[in-house]
C-alpha cells in the first residue's frame, strides 16, 4: 500500500538552507511537492583550525545549488539570503514567500548561529575546538537568532495562519542540549532549550486551528565540522538526509494526531 503524506501543493519555509540539515530539509520537502522558500546566511570563516576546511567552505555557499538540485527534479524553490538577527526579517520573509509562492504552511526552524562558551577559563574543549568566554556578545550572537528569530519567525506564522483562516499548518524545529545544560556550549544549549518552549507553546495555543509544532533532536550529524576526534568521541555520526526524513514524517499527515513532541534521533 502505498502511504500519500499529504505534503503536495503545501508551502514551506526552512531557514539555514544552504547547507546541512536545511539543505537536506528542502529537498526532501520538495521531494514531496511542497514549495520551498530557503533561507540562508553566508558567513565568514569560524577562525577555528581544528575545523576541516570543508566547515567553512559549506558555511559561505549560498542556497543556489540547493535550489537548483530541486528545481532539476521537477521541484518549485527560491532562497532568500537575510540575516535573521535582524527582528525585521521573519515579516519581510513570510512576505516573500507569499508573493513567490503562497501563504507558509510549514515552518522549518533549523538556522542557527552556533558558538562553543563556557563559564570556564578553558580556551579549549575537550574535542581540542575553541572556546570564547560567557559575556554580552556571546548570549546576543546566539539568542538573536537560535531564539528571538525563531519567536519571532512562529508568531508571524501564527499570525497570517490564523487571519486567513487556516486549519493545517506544520512547526519543526531544530536541537541539541536543552533545559538540562550543554557544557562546553552553553549558550547554544540555553537558547535552543528556550526555542523548544516556544515550539512547545506554538503547538499548544494553535492546535484549534490545525498546527502541530515539534523539536527535532538530532545525533551528531556530519554537516562538515566532523573532525576525527569528534568522530572517535561518538558512537554514530548521522548524515543530513536522516534528520530530514524524519522533519518529513512530522510534517505528514501521518503524524496529525502527534502533538508537542521533541523527537531524538539515535
Amino acid at each position: 500500500m502505498m502511504i500519500d503524506p499529504g505534503l503536495a501543493g503545501r508551502v514551506a519555509l526552512v531557514t539555514g538552507a544552504n547547507q546541512g540539515i536545511g539543505a537536506a530539509v528542502a529537498r526532501a520537502l520538495a521531494a514531496q511537492g511542497v514549495r520551498v522558500l530557503l533561507t540562508y546566511r553566508r558567513l565568514p570563516p569560524a577562525g577555528d583550525p581544528s575545523f576541516p576546511a570543508a566547515y567553512d567552505e559549506h558555511r559561505a555557499r549560498t542556497a543556489d545549488h540547493v535550489v537548483d538540485a530541486i528545481r532539476a527534479a521537477g521541484g518549485v524553490a527560491v532562497a532568500v539570503e537575510a540575516d535573521l538577527a535582524d527582528p525585521a526579517v521573519p515579516l519581510a520573509l513570510f512576505d516573500a514567500a507569499e508573493a513567490e509562492l503562497g501563504p507558509v504552511e510549514i515552518l522549518v526552524n533549523n538556522a542557527s548561529s552556533w558558538l562553543a562558551d563556557t563559564f570556564l577559563p578553558n580556551r579549549t574543549d575537550r574535542l581540542g575546538r575553541m572556546l570564547r568566554p560567557v559575556d554580552a556578545d556571546s548570549f546576543e550572537r546566539q539568542f538573536a537568532v537560535d531564539t528571538r528569530a525563531s519567536a519571532l519567525l512562529i508568531a508571524e506564522f501564527a499570525r497570517r495562519h490564523v487571519q486567513r483562516g487556516g486549519d493545517w499548518g506544520r512547526i519543526v524545529g531544530l536541537t541539541s542540549g536543552g533545559p538540562k545544560g550543554f557544557p562546553q556550549e552553553v549558550s547554544y544549549g540555553a537558547a535552543k532549550a528556550a526555542q523548544e518552549n516556544y515550539t512547545m507553546s506554538a503547538g499548544q495555543e494553535l492546535r484549534p486551528f490545525g498546527v502541530t509544532a515539534h523539536i527535532v533532536y538530532p545525533p551528531v550529524t556530519d554537516t562538515g565540522w566532523i573532525t576525527p576526534e569528534v568522530e572517535e568521541a561518538s558512537d554514530r555520526i548521522g548524515q543530513p538526509e536522516d534528520v530530514a526524513e524524519v522533519v518529513v514524517l512530522l510534517a505528514s499527515n501521518q503524524a496529525r494526531h502527534l502533538a508537542g513532541q521533541i523527537v531524538h534521533l539515535i
